[in-house]
C-alpha cells in the first residue's frame, strides 16, 4: 500500500480520500494501475515518435473531465485492465525491445506512486530510453517533485488561460496550477536536448489544443509561453480538435476553421517563435482517435 493513497492529494483537487481503504476520489482511481492499452504510437510530434514509434501506455481514469475528451472510454467510463507494478515494468521493457523511441505515460497523475516504483524497477532491469510524462498539466508540485530524476521529457497540455473556460474540464484555477506545474517541469529537465537520430531525449514540449471560437485565449497562452520561456521549450500548436459527441456549448460542436488556425499560426510566427510544431487539416479526423477495444497488445 502506498502512503500517498491514505489521503490522496496527488492532484489539485486534493480529494483526501483513503484509496487504501477503497475510497474513491474525483478520478475514481483505486490502488492498482489501470491501463486502456499500450503500443508503439506513430502520431506524436516527430521528435517523440521517432522511426518506430513512441512506446505509449494509456492510463485509465483522469483527474479532469473535459467534455470534449477523445479518450472518453478510458478517462471517464474508466474502461481498462488492472496491472501490477511488475507488469508495468514488463510492458516498459517490452516496448523498449520493440524499438520504442521512449516510454510515453499518458494521463499518469493519479498513479504517480506506483509509476515511480515501476520506473525504478524497470531501470534496474535495463530500461534506458527516455521517459515521457504526458499530462493535462493539472498537477500538484509535491507529486511532480517526487518524480525528479525519473522523467526525461515533460509533455504537458496548457489548455486555458481564461478561468471562464475551466467549465469545459470541470476544474478550478486551471491556468494557475498548470503554469506552476510547467515551471517545475522545466526546473527538472531544462532546455531540449536531442539524440543523434533527432529525437528529443530531454526537455519540455507544451501542447495547446486550439478550440473552436477561442483563438483569443490561445493567443494569450502562446504569448505567455514565449514571454516566460522564449525558445527554451518547444510549443505544439494542435489543430486536431474533433467533436466526438454533441455538447452543450455550440462552439464546441464544430472543428476549428482553417481561418482560425492559420491566424493563430501567423500570430505565433510573428511573435518570433520558431520552435513550434503545427498540424494540417488531416489531423481533424476521427481516424486519429485511439481505439482501446481489445488493444492491450501491440
Amino acid at each position: 500500500m502506498e502512503k500517498e493513497f491514505d489521503s490522496c492529494i496527488l492532484c489539485p483537487r486534493k480529494c483526501k480520500v483513503n484509496r487504501n481503504k477503497g475510497q474513491l476520489g474525483y478520478c475514481k482511481a483505486g490502488i492498482k494501475m489501470t491501463i486502456g492499452g499500450y503500443r508503439l504510437h506513430l502520431w506524436e510530434e516527430p521528435i517523440i515518435t521517432g522511426k518506430k514509434g513512441s512506446g505509449t501506455i494509456f492510463f485509465s481514469h483522469c483527474n479532469m473531465k473535459c467534455i470534449y475528451c477523445q479518450n472518453y472510454n478510458i478517462s471517464t467510463k474508466n474502461e481498462g485492465e488492472e496491472i501490477t507494478i511488475e507488469r508495468f515494468t514488463e510492458i516498459c521493457l517490452f516496448l523498449q525491445k520493440e524499438g520504442a523511441s521512449n516510454i510515453n505515460l499518458v494521463t499518469p497523475t493519479h498513479y504517480i506512486p506506483l509509476i515511480r516504483k515501476g520506473l525504478i524497477l524497470a531501470k534496474n532491469k535495463g530500461l534506458n530510453i527516455p521517459i515521457v510524462y504526458n499530462t493535462s498539466a493539472y498537477e500538484n508540485i509535491p507529486a511532480l517533485k517526487s518524480l525528479e530524476g525519473l522523467i526525461d521529457i515533460y509533455l504537458p497540455d496548457l489548455k486555458y488561460y481564461d478561468n471562464n473556460l475551466n467549465k469545459y474540464s470541470h476544474v478550478k484555477n486551471y491556468f494557475l496550477y498548470s503554469k506552476l506545474a510547467i515551471e517545475e517541469m522545466y526546473h527538472q529537465v531544462g532546455r531540449p536536448q536531442y539524440s543523434k537520430d533527432g529525437t528529443i531525449k530531454k526537455g519540455v514540449i507544451v501542447r495547446h489544443l486550439v478550440l473552436p471560437g477561442h483563438t483569443d485565449d490561445s493567443k494569450k497562452i502562446i504569448k505567455y509561453l514565449h514571454d516566460k520561456y522564449d525558445d527554451n521549450i518547444i510549443i505544439s500548436l494542435m489543430n486536431q480538435y474533433t467533436p466526438v459527441r454533441k455538447v452543450e456549448y455550440s462552439n464546441l460542436n464544430r472543428k476549428v476553421s482553417k481561418f482560425e488556425y492559420d491566424d493563430l499560426v501567423n500570430y505565433t510566427y510573428n511573435l518570433g517563435i520558431r520552435k513550434c510544431f503545427i498540424q494540417d487539416e488531416e489531423s481533424q479526423d476521427t481516424s486519429f482517435i485511439p481505439s482501446f477495444k481489445g488493444d492491450h497488445m501491440i
